[in-house]
């Protein structure tokens, strides 16, 4: 089904009362940006708590873990490119009613369905919001800050899924109520949120009676070079940031016999870190060669989480989420700019979401095969294995990404001569 209107996208006019302050303004939706994303991870340092409670196996964890990609695609592939025709500021407000809908069933959650629906809506939440608050933040930047506006927005989404389960991790350690409070302070946090995307600008003139099309998501032929190669690489690094949201609980508490649940949360954070400061103090390069860079540092990295496993180390663990978490970053931040770089404003939203679809699987599914493996095998096992997997993906990234360096270099030197 076709779309009933066109719309164009356009600045905010500065002379209206709600854009007095772009730079207030984009730092506010940066907040709500963090705010959502940390909806996703909070449960993290609670796992430990549901295996007890409910006396789950590790597998079911993971599960309950990956659910919320059902909740990402779902939400990607059918609401992707609305904000393109309905306007931005209507998809975030939607993103943020779907995370208080989690938090609300997280309170009250009783049993294995409750925390299942939970995590889908929070997979709806994330969906929804990622790829238009991304547009949105590229939008709405001053000027000055143009430049960076792509790395504030994956450093928003990843900082965000790194502060989740660090603020969960304190709140369930060192205050009542841990299977309640967190989420009940995340509702809070998305209230605020919510009054933030109220009183922004809208960056899309929507035409009257349009309606927003059902069609796939779609990456146009000039980028789609790109798209593969930054997808390739994208789901090497997201897959690092899965296993240690889903599996590092477990290790940290049954290997280790770490009981602090603010030790487990702070674990993933430095991964999550890592990977937003990359982001940030790591740009300038050209988006080939960083990303082949990142594709490098991320082998690192996972060769030294799987010798983390086998030394039960945590001081070699944390060092691991450091090394994995900036070669994610790269990663991440040179192959979403390298996609989005030469589309026009009201093509953006489709292709990324249609990245954040491919990355977002990543982030969970292959969780599930790595439960799986250590249901049967045990943690150290699952870990060891999909590392390697991952340090097998980061060479083929690796390889894509060299391949177009030099074809690029081929034709530089022809013009020349």
């Amino acid at each position: 089904m076709a779309d009933t209107a066109r719309t164009v996208a356009h600045p905010p006019q500065p002379d209206t009362p709600k854009s007095r302050s772009p730079a207030l303004v984009f730092v506010g939706i940066a907040y709500t940006f963090v705010v959502v994303m940390m909806g996703t991870t909070m449960p993290a340092p609670e796992y430990a708590l549901y295996e007890a409670k409910f006396a789950f196996s590790v597998f079911v964890v993971t599960i309950i873990f990956a659910m919320y990609a059902v909740g990402v695609l779902g939400a990607l592939l059918a609401f992707g490119r609305w904000s393109d025709t309905l306007g931005r500021r209507p998809l975030l407000l939607a993103g943020i009613a779907a995370g208080i809908a989690s938090g609300v069933v997280f309170v009250f959650a009783d049993s294995l369905t409750a925390l299942l629906i939970g995590r889908v809506l929070s997979g709806i939440s994330a969906g929804i919001f990622v790829g238009t608050a991304t547009v949105t933040l590229i939008e709405l930047a001053p000027a000055k800050w143009q430049g960076r506006a792509p790395s504030v927005a994956t450093a928003a989404n990843i900082g965000g899924l790194g502060l989740g389960p660090l603020l969960a991790g304190i709140l369930v350690q060192y205050l009542p109520d841990p299977l309640q409070l967190i989420y009940i302070v995340h509702v809070v946090l998305l209230l605020g949120a919510g009054l933030v995307v109220v009183f922004a600008p809208e960056t899309v003139a929507v035409s009257p009676g349009a309606r927003p099309s059902l069609k796939w998501l779609s990456v146009p032929p000039p980028v789609r070079g790109d798209f593969v190669r930054a997808s390739v690489a994208g789901f090497a690094g997201f897959t690092v940031m899965g296993l240690f949201s889903a599996i590092s609980p477990g290790f940290v508490s049954g290997v280790l016999d770490i009981g602090n649940h603010a030790v487990t949360g702070a674990v993933v954070f430095v991964v999550f870190a890592s990977s937003a400061v990359a982001q940030i103090a790591l740009g300038g390069q050209k988006y080939l060669t960083a990303q082949r860079a990142g594709c490098v540092v991320l082998a690192v990295g996972v060769a030294v989480l799987a010798l983390s496993l086998l030394a039960s180390s945590l001081p070699i663990l944390i060092l691991a989420a450091i090394v994995c978490g900036t070669g994610q970053g790269i990663i991440f931040r040179n192959g979403m700019a390298s996609i989005t770089r030469e589309l026009p404003q009201h093509g953006r939203a489709d292709v990324t979401s249609a990245f954040f679809v491919v990355v977002y699987v990543a982030i969970s599914l292959p969780v599930i095969g790595a439960g799986a493996v250590a249901a049967q095998w045990g943690l150290i096992t699952a870990g060891v294995v999909f590392s390697c997997l991952v340090g097998i993906l980061a060479a083929a990234a690796f390889v894509l990404l060299t391949v177009e360096s030099r074809r690029l270099q081929r034709i530089d030197q022809t013009e020349e001569s």
